[in-house]
């Protein structure tokens, strides 16, 4: 089964919008803790009325976005840091119920992980792969 991941730093919606339909996308999980974004047509509501209008639809999933200590060791690409804070993350039992939740989405149909660091070595989308769905194919766009 092949899950898609991006992340939309240094993209415009469009962009966005047409990698995910060019590799066949119909359902975005976003796994940002914080669905807000300082970038036009990002923020949670903007982003899933935009997905919408080209037929892709959205979910948020507040318990697999990193928290603020992950993403400032993100930024700084201390992966180290990310990985520990994350790692702590996921043992939560909503982060755990969530993660099940977008195992189903991916055997539903095409599915791509989002969010805002374009680097998926810098982003917490690969470990949540690799903790959560290890067996999947994975195809990172905009890597």
């Amino acid at each position: 089964m092949r899950v898609f991941t991006i992340g939309y730093e240094n993209a415009t919606v469009d962009e966005v919008l047409a990698a995910l339909r060019t590799a066949g996308v119909k359902q975005v999980a976003d796994i940002r803790a914080v669905a807000a974004s300082r970038r036009p047509g990002f923020a949670k509501s903007a982003l899933a009325a935009n997905l919408a209008s080209v037929g892709i639809g959205y979910r948020h999933f507040r318990a697999l976005g990193t928290p603020k200590e992950g993403r400032d060791a993100a930024k700084k690409g201390d992966r180290a840091t990310l990985e520990r804070v994350y790692a702590g993350q996921l043992d939560l039992p909503q982060a755990q119920a969530e993660a099940e939740m977008v195992k189903a989405m991916v055997a539903e149909s095409p599915t791509a992980l989002l969010c805002f660091e374009r680097d998926p070595a810098m982003c917490h989308r690969s470990l949540l792969i690799a903790d959560a769905m290890p067996t999947h194919d994975v195809e990172h766009l905009f890597a």
